[in-house]
């Protein structure tokens, strides 16, 4: 066992939101610099990887489960898309714009290398065992919040 190993933190909520929030400021930074928002960021990526186009119910209510936000706030961030025109409304469904597209595109290239240095190198089998973890961590806060607002 190597002395880092060794002196590792085990896996608890600290260490989760740190790395959460580590990662979340890189993208913050580079999404500023796109002039949009990580909760913009997080619902024009929900529109631009559906399947099917979206209804902004159907739309807003997958961003608020994602995120855990206040649905008013889900639906500013919606009508942000639009007046930006990263969104379009097509009948009763909202579409990413070419240029909601592109900028989704943008950001990731310039993530890329960041994602490459932060990731690159975490054996397979630690990847996969943290994979594990944090589904079973997200499953059980989601019951746990479900209680709690239930």
């Amino acid at each position: 066992m190597t002395s880092t190993a060794a002196t590792a933190p085990v896996a608890d909520a600290r260490a989760l939101g740190l790395a959460h929030y580590a990662a979340r400021g890189v993208l913050e930074h580079v999404l500023a610099g796109h002039g949009i928002t990580f909760q913009q960021q997080v619902a024009l990526r929900s529109a631009v990887t559906a399947d099917a186009p979206q209804t902004a119910d159907r739309l807003a209510a997958q961003v608020q489960r994602s995120l855990k936000a206040d649905p008013a706030e889900v639906r500013v961030t919606l009508d942000e898309l639009l007046a930006k025109e990263l969104l379009a409304v097509d009948g009763a469904h909202l579409r990413p714009t070419d240029a909601g597209r592109e900028l989704l595109a943008a950001v990731g290239a310039a993530t890329a290398p960041v994602t490459a240095r932060v990731w690159g190198g975490i054996p397979a089998g630690d990847l996969a065992a943290a994979g594990r973890v944090l589904a079973l961590v997200t499953e059980r806060a989601d019951a746990e919040l479900a209680a709690l607002t239930a």
